[in-house]
């Protein structure tokens, strides 16, 4: 199996669920990644995509995905 790329990544889970879930919805085959510590809280988590859903992934990201 081919590695995995990030194509989005926050401090926080629920981002990370919203952005999982979408792509999802879109076809795609999406992991979430938790590189955060649980002691305290630091770091983030990632979302991933394979190689060939990267470019796909990040065009829906940016087009459809908007937190403000």
């Amino acid at each position: 199996m081919s590695k995995w790329q990030a194509v989005y990544k926050t401090s926080q889970l629920y981002k990370a669920e919203i952005v999982k879930a979408i792509l999802f919805d879109r076809g795609l085959s999406p992991i979430l990644i938790d590189k955060q510590d649980s002691n305290y809280k630091i770091g983030y988590f990632e979302v991933n995509v394979s190689p060939d859903e990267v470019l796909k992934a990040i065009k829906i990201i940016e087009n459809e995905i908007d937190f403000k």
